[in-house]
């Protein structure tokens, strides 16, 4: 495939001194609708496919939005894997996702496209603003059953999960519990949807009791709550800039994954290319996401 990316060095030479002197003129890649590879993923990264699409076409925004098609993390993996899908922005994979790859000899490439952090939410009338990865684990173990135990009121604590293979259970898992396994909650704490999480967080009869997670981006930009706070973990707020500089103790970060097959002038290489170059960061910060340092 033709390389979209068209590079323009002019070279003048000067007649005295014999220096040479470069100019460099980077184009955009160019797509239609037609031409882009086939792209899905979770629900958190939509907004930055929105603006991905729309810059690669030309389009704007609203007339990019309804050909963006997210089918949620689990089925994006399995769609890559399966060959109906070329490129998926998403969250790290789950064991069970790396195990399909593995049973179906798809050897699949993981690029970091932009900063996250993994976040814990209360009730904006909890009084605990703060707490430790350990305190974390252990309210999800079942070892702390009550919000007086790390310094606040006298109520049981609702510790909210969310499905396994989703997005946020696994990071949950991977960058929270590692070794430890969390208790198993009861049904009605473990919400399908991420808006039902903060939904439940966010509401109470007379006592904020309930905790819950979600990642950075979607809680500031795709979900905001004003009756939700975002806890410090370890002393430390997440920010943009706690994020960025790796202060805050659970970062991570968005992937492109693709399939390792994909040739070194694929369309697909070109757009993650894109998205990594000084232009591609600009665009995903200027869509609310955090730029890989």
């Amino acid at each position: 495939m033709r390389k979209q990316i068209i590079i323009a060095v002019v070279l003048a030479s000067l007649f005295m001194g014999g220096c040479t002197k470069k100019t460099v003129i980077v184009e955009p890649l160019k797509f239609t609708l037609e031409t882009l590879p086939k792209m899905d993923g979770s629900t958190v990264t939509i907004p930055l496919d929105e603006a991905l699409v729309a810059t690669l076409t030309g389009m704007t925004i609203e007339e990019a939005r309804p050909y963006i098609m997210h089918n949620k993390t689990l089925q994006a993996y399995m769609s890559l894997i399966g060959k109906t899908t070329d490129l998926i922005f998403v969250t790290s994979p789950s064991v069970s996702e790396k195990q399909s790859a593995q049973i179906a000899n798809v050897e699949l490439e993981y690029v970091p496209i932009t900063g996250e952090a993994f976040v814990f939410l209360v009730n904006k009338d909890n009084p605990i603003d703060s707490l430790t990865l350990d305190q974390i684990r252990k309210i999800y173990t079942g070892e702390i059953t009550n919000w007086k135990e790390v310094g606040g009121d006298d109520v049981a604590i609702r510790a909210l999960q969310r499905p396994v293979n989703s997005g946020s259970q696994t990071g949950f898992l991977d960058l929270v519990m590692k070794e430890q396994t969390p208790m198993t909650p009861p049904l009605n704490w473990v919400l399908d949807y991420m808006e039902g999480l903060i939904s439940s967080v966010a509401q109470y009869d007379n006592k904020p009791d309930a905790i819950g997670y979600s990642f950075y981006y979607y809680v500031t930009d795709m979900e905001y709550n004003p009756n939700v706070k975002m806890i410090k973990v370890e002393g430390i707020e997440p920010t943009s800039a706690t994020i960025t500089i790796k202060t805050y103790p659970i970062s991570t970060a968005y992937y492109a994954v693709f399939r390792k097959a994909e040739t070194a002038d694929s369309a697909v290489r070109e757009i993650v290319d894109y998205i990594l170059s000084e232009q591609g960061q600009q665009l995903m910060e200027n869509a609310g996401y955090v730029k890989i340092k």
